[in-house]
């Protein structure tokens, strides 16, 4: 059986926590005893971003735990407003400045923002930052199938991951099956579907043939399809809950009934047109 502290290979041959903890819409002010009680109850994996104007507050948290920093994995997003080679290179800087790192685990650009066309440049800045082992993997964030086609053939180097919207209702097969050819790690972000889900008849009714939540039970969903989850909570009791799902599997049965619920719903912004700035 997986276990929480389960790894996902990545196609740098480093490798990832397949369990994390996202912290979009979580204050500097408060983040603190968040990132503490988390690495308490055994995440090592923090994802944040600049976009979420809260990397000082997650540096503070990592440097005043008592998780080593060589035990956890960091990941940060690169904001849409500063795409571009220069631009990117200048940003990454900060970054590590409100973190307090000396290098961050994976690097992410968040959105491919086409309509201004930067996305290959800045592609270009990772490669470089990722040659200067500041950051130890690069990714990307939202990227479709197109947008991975040009930066890898533009480039040659394959992204080790792709972070993007993923749920019971908007699976992305077709882009979990390029992903898979290219050896890219899927990860999810918004799993639960922003509350969503939580009223599904059958995700009810496989919460309740394990006696868990249905919370427990979409995350779980994700780690026996083999897909990294960074659910975000605040409070203690969920953080500890949400967890607290490596002491069961889903069957057989239960993995065909959550993928007919796939009915390419998405709560998000469509990647393609989302150009905030």
């Amino acid at each position: 059986m997986i276990t929480k502290n389960a790894l996902i290979k990545l196609n740098d041959k480093r490798s990832m926590p397949i369990f994390g903890l996202g912290v979009w819409q979580v204050p500097n002010k408060t983040i603190v005893p968040v990132i503490h009680e988390a690495l308490e109850s055994g995440y090592r994996h923090i994802d944040t971003a600049a976009a979420y104007d809260n990397e000082t507050g997650v540096g503070e948290g990592i440097k005043s735990g008592t998780v080593p920093r060589k035990e956890l994995f960091i990941t940060t997003k690169l904001w849409n407003d500063c795409q571009g080679y220069d631009q990117t290179m200048r940003a990454f800087d900060e970054s590590l400045k409100n973190l307090q790192l000396d290098y961050v685990d994976l690097y992410l650009i968040h959105w491919p923002v086409p309509k201004i066309n930067r996305y290959l440049d800045t592609w270009k800045a990772f490669i470089k930052i990722r040659e200067e082992r500041r950051a130890a993997s690069i990714g990307v964030s939202n990227f479709h199938i197109g947008h991975l086609e040009r930066i890898i053939g533009e480039t040659g180097v394959v992204p080790v991951v792709n972070q993007v919207e993923l749920h019971p209702v908007f699976q992305q097969k077709a882009l979990r099956e390029f992903h898979a050819k290219h050896h890219i790690a899927t990860e999810s972000w918004s799993p639960l579907g922003r509350g969503h889900l939580f009223d599904n008849p059958e995700l009810k009714a496989i919460a309740k043939k394990h006696q868990r939540s249905v919370e427990q039970v979409i995350l779980r969903w994700n780690i026996d399809s083999k897909l990294i989850v960074i659910p975000k909570s605040v409070t203690p009791e969920r953080i500890r809950e949400n967890i607290a799902i490596f002491d069961f599997q889903l069957d057989a049965e239960d993995m065909a009934r959550i993928a007919k619920l796939d009915n390419n719903e998405r709560y998000g912004p469509d990647p393609e047109t989302f150009a905030l700035m």
